[in-house]
């Protein structure tokens, strides 16, 4: 693949703009058995198997993915959209490049996988793969997410119970029961709960617990599927998803 279609695959501009990206100077290839140097590439059509392909864009390090997929710690006071409303999209915790890979669809870049409110924190999943988003977006893969929920008022084991058994959400179109598959008591009080669910319904967490009586006052998604937020992926930072992380996720990389 030439040089300049793989920057422009990755999400470095225009096919215009990565050629002189290269013609500048700025593009730097990691040959197969030199890790260290990278070499300056002057011609756009320089020909390179994209697969494995490491290299650096203006200074910066970057390895080729067909496809990207991106872990992000949500921090608080940040929205899933490319266009909020009132607090910062989390679009812009991301380079450049991720926002701009070019997508047959109308829409540009990695794209959330669902979405947590502005003041819910933790994972979230990012792609630009369709088929990815659509799977761990579906409510027949039943992946369980878990939250760490901090409660206005303790939670008595008849409302714990009513959780794990199903509670109605009144302001649905067809009322259904929505439940929780576990609740740990995380502190012996029942004011910090971990709590898993295999739904993704609107505000479920929170109008769960407006339907017991009680009140969500901190809101933390720390794991999806068999895949764990990572302790050192402090709040607003990124990184991709390895091959090991989508095992965990139960998914095929595109």
């Amino acid at each position: 693949m030439q040089l300049q279609e793989i920057l422009y695959s990755q999400g470095f501009g225009t096919r215009r703009v990565c050629a002189g990206l290269i013609q500048q100077g700025l593009v730097q290839v990691y040959m197969e058995n030199d890790a260290i140097a990278p070499v300056e590439c002057a011609q756009a059509a320089m020909e390179f198997v994209a697969e494995r392909l490491r290299f650096r864009v203006q200074g910066v390090d970057w390895d080729y993915f067909e496809k990207a997929y991106v872990l992000l710690n949500k921090p608080a006071g940040t929205e899933c959209s490319q266009k909020p409303s009132t607090y910062p999209s989390i679009y812009t915790l991301l380079p450049s490049p991720l926002r701009l890979r070019p997508q047959k669809s109308a829409v540009q870049g990695v794209q959330a996988v669902g979405r947590l409110d502005q003041d819910t924190t933790g994972m979230l999943l990012l792609s630009d793969d369709g088929q990815f988003i659509h799977r761990m977006s579906s409510p027949k893969k039943h992946s369980p997410k878990v939250y760490e929920v901090t409660a206005k008022h303790p939670l008595d084991g008849k409302q714990v119970q009513r959780l794990l058994e199903g509670v109605v959400l009144d302001d649905d179109p067809k009322p259904v029961r929505a439940a929780a598959c576990e609740i740990v008591d995380a502190d012996g009080a029942a004011l910090h709960l971990r709590l898993t669910l295999t739904e993704g319904k609107y505000h479920q967490v929170k109008r769960m617990l407006a339907a017991v009586g009680n009140r969500v006052e901190g809101l933390h998604r720390s794991r999806i599927g068999a895949l764990q937020l990572p302790q050192d992926l402090a709040p607003g930072q990124w990184r991709w998803l390895r091959p090991e992380d989508l095992q965990k996720l139960q998914v095929k990389a595109a």
